[in-house]
């Protein structure tokens, strides 16, 4: 009966979602080991403590979109290459606000990652350099000071994420002490809808671990004494954000800057009328808000909009080299890595984040070959079929 399940399509199909080591298997993999990003996953794991582990895994309420933003790139095929060609001859190299990019991949903003590795963001920050000068953005809730990991990896670019505040005047000194430290890009976030999540609430007797572990507000809250309208999940910090703020910081970013958890064509338009230099389609990772649609299904509506005007990087689920490809081709510039990125960290240090980051390259590098792809502006829609519902 357990083999007859284990090769029922059903069982396949939630394996290719996020496939996880056979239970007999006992031994822990090297790092030389490493094949795939899902590799590094169970390592991550038994590496960090519940609280640590769950606030990396997790997403808003059921985390419904956790998992369709995996399912979604199941329903995107890739096209069958008439000409496949070598993989020497694909260069993927581009430029983003005069960064030059060997890969188009980018390491999304995460907070604290002190608690995944003793290195944390200066860790991840130096595997990124490593790795063909992947661009890094900074969250706004890092474990470690902009003014320490700005300098940490010579030749590397940082960017920097911000929530939103309503006070303008906090708001300069952030804009202020990102710039003076060297981070010329800017990423406002205006996709972070939900206060707390069910895995949070699921581990209140672990409410000391989450504190002392440097975790965002999210993973702290469930366990603190609840007041207000924050006993009912709601957190007066989210939600009120307005096309005049956005206005008002544009004035304070001397540099590019990014509006991150675009999820509909008309915002991506006023983005754009409201001074927004590139946009990220996000829905943080399922974390944003449950029960809607993943970040692939999205692309091509806003991709119309923006029409090329501006450019597009894309995040939310993103494990394989042929899941970077799928965006490409359906309208992004540039994807991040966000979940997988933290895997490598906690699984083995800087060395494991920059050897992550470098499998999927390659593997974008095969994918590209085997589609006939020799550069970037190859990757379009002609050389995928969408079979979204």
């Amino acid at each position: 009966m357990a083999g007859f399940v284990a090769g029922a399509p059903v069982s396949a199909a939630v394996a290719q979602i996020d496939p996880s080591p056979f239970g007999e298997h006992r031994r822990a993999l090297s790092l030389a080991e490493m094949q795939t990003a899902f590799d590094f996953e169970p390592v991550f794991r038994g590496n960090v403590s519940l609280p640590v582990y769950d606030y990396t895994a997790h997403g808003d309420g059921s985390e419904f979109n956790v998992q369709r933003n995996r399912q979604a790139f199941d329903w995107v095929d890739i096209a069958p290459a008439r000409n496949a060609i070598p993989e020497a001859q694909v260069d993927l190299s581009s430029e983003l606000f005069g960064v030059r990019m060997k890969f188009p991949i980018l390491i999304a903003p995460t907070a604290a990652m002190v608690p995944l590795h003793p290195e944390g963001e200066i860790g991840m920050f130096k595997a990124a350099t490593a790795a063909w000068n992947t661009l890094m953005i900074l969250s706004t809730n890092t474990s470690t000071p902009v003014a320490k990991v700005a300098p940490s990896a010579p030749g590397g670019t940082l960017w920097a994420q911000f929530y939103p505040q309503q006070n303008l005047a906090a708001t300069q000194q952030w804009m202020d002490t990102y710039q003076n430290a060297g981070c010329n890009g800017i990423i406002v976030t205006v996709d972070q809808q939900a206060a707390y999540y069910e895995r949070s609430l699921q581990n209140r007797n672990l409410g000391g671990r989450v504190r002392t572990a440097g975790l965002g507000q999210g993973a702290r809250g469930a366990a603190a004494t609840l007041t207000g309208a924050a006993r009912y999940r709601v957190n007066p910090g989210r939600l009120w954000y307005t096309w005049q703020y956005i206005d008002a910081v544009r004035k304070m970013v001397k540099g590019p800057l990014l509006l991150k958890g675009i999820q509909d064509p008309e915002d991506a338009r006023l983005a754009i009328a409201h001074g927004a230099d590139a946009i990220i389609v996000s829905n943080h990772g399922g974390r944003s808000m449950d029960y809607g649609p993943s970040t692939l299904e999205i692309m091509p509506e806003i991709a119309a909009a923006v029409n090329g005007r501006i450019p597009i990087l894309f995040d939310s689920g993103i494990r394989r080299g042929a899941d970077i490809f799928k965006a490409l081709a359906l309208g992004a510039d540039g994807v991040c890595l966000g979940r997988a990125a933290r895997w490598g960290l906690g699984a083995f240090g800087p060395a494991g984040a920059q050897r992550l980051i470098e499998i999927l390259q390659r593997e974008l590098v095969q994918v590209a070959a085997a589609a006939g792809c020799a550069k970037l502006t190859d990757i379009n829609k002609t050389r995928v079929k969408i079979n979204f519902a």
